[in-house]
């Protein structure tokens, strides 16, 4: 049986930045004993002859190329011109990343 500890939540707590009241401390401390009680007993189920599965839907990922399509020149012209930002002919995004 895999109990956790009020300290061992303290240290994941810590790790995870949470700040938790004694109150979670001990809730989370219980709920995540279960959690990892259930993860032994799949541990001991014998797996050996039941074949890899990655998924059991059928689906396929479709793929394809990204391909620009032509529009008129006048279609381009009326979008670009609703465009906040741009320099020349290419569109101005706030960045993603810093």
């Amino acid at each position: 049986m895999v109990k956790l500890t009020i300290g061992e939540i303290e240290q994941i707590a810590v790790l995870a930045r949470l700040e938790l009241s004694d109150k979670e401390k001990k809730m989370y401390a219980e709920q995540l004993s279960v959690v990892l009680e259930y993860v032994d007993m799949l541990r001991a189920v014998d797996t050996s002859n039941v074949i890899e599965t990655c998924q059991v839907t059928g689906l396929e990922d479709v793929y394809r190329e990204d391909e620009p399509v032509a529009c008129e020149p006048e279609t381009r012209e009326k979008l670009l011109a609703l465009f906040p930002e741009r320099a020349g002919d290419l569109l101005r995004v706030p960045a993603v990343f810093e």
